[in-house]
């Protein structure tokens, strides 16, 4: 979903070429300076705040901060004695944070003598996103991991004919779709409410994007009683980037049969393929 990961052009399963020699799929890292101004919150405090974060992009991996040791609160920070080792960056040591009552074991890493083509990362902090309470750019607060600065998300409208339906029974037939184009990712088509036919079910499960918000799901109980869990999502609430989508119903191509213009699409593979994991539980 962006420059190093899904089929980005420096991911593990990249979509296309190079003109000239790339990094063999996998190895590749890229390090820059974020203009972004980047703080961590913990326990209701703020542990990190600067406005030199260096943004690691590697390959299969989302993207990761890693701060300034002046930009990081020293007197929460306590040495740990875990160590592990990348090889593409060296041995990794750890901090453990302690604020008041509350601590999280080995939550921050450092590289004290990265390997040759990271030096850029030499000392710089490291912290477990989903270990702390709160991640903020600028004044807005980022869900799941750091926004990629490569990946885009394009939502147009559409007078494409789509339709939805699973092993022949339709489920959803719209001229007023709205298609949604996400780097690296299959074109999702988000439909008026109006136009879906199938009988939708409540779900509990939630997830959450950095480009798009939180999300909200509906199994579909069949003609036959049979419920498909989690077979269709929506954004009540999305983030202004991509408010066009807003109380619209997508399906999971990968998981029914999708036609664009009386075009049969196939049947992308993804992580979603076999299903969602809910983010319900991370959310309360």
């Amino acid at each position: 979903m962006g420059l190093m990961s899904g089929t980005g052009p420096l991911g593990r399963k990249p979509a296309g070429t190079f003109n000239f020699k790339s990094p063999n799929p996998g190895q590749a890292m890229y390090m820059e300076r974020s203009p972004k101004w980047v703080r961590v919150g913990l326990g209701g405090e703020t542990i990190a705040d600067s406005r030199h974060a260096l943004l690691l992009q590697e390959s299969g991996h989302q993207p990761v901060y890693y701060f300034p040791p002046d930009d990081v609160r020293a007197d929460v920070l306590e040495p740990s004695d875990r160590h592990t080792r990348c090889p593409k960056k060296g041995e990794a040591s750890y901090y453990t944070i302690r604020l008041g009552d509350r601590i999280e074991e080995a939550a921050a890493w450092y590289y004290p003598k990265p390997l040759q083509g990271a030096e850029p990362l030499k000392g710089l902090i490291a912290f477990y996103w989903g270990r702390m309470d709160q991640w903020l750019e600028e004044d807005e607060e980022v869900l799941v991991h750091p926004r990629d600065p490569y990946h885009r998300v394009d939502v147009l409208p559409t007078s494409r004919h789509i339709r939805v339906s699973v092993d022949g029974e339709i489920l959803a037939e719209s001229d007023h779709a709205v298609a949604l184009f996400e780097s690296n990712l299959p074109t999702r088509w988000y439909l008026p409410r109006e136009d879906v036919s199938a009988a939708l079910e409540p779900s509990d499960t939630v997830t959450r994007c950095p480009y798009k918000g939180s999300a909200a799901y509906f199994s579909v109980r069949r003609q036959d009683g049979e419920i498909v869990k989690d077979l269709i999502w929506h954004y009540d609430e999305p983030l202004q980037a991509v408010n066009q989508i807003a109380g619209r119903l997508c399906f999971f191509n990968e998981r029914l049969e999708v036609e664009v213009d009386g075009e049969l699409e196939s049947r992308p593979e993804t992580d979603w393929t076999h299903g969602v994991k809910s983010q319900a539980a991370a959310m309360r």
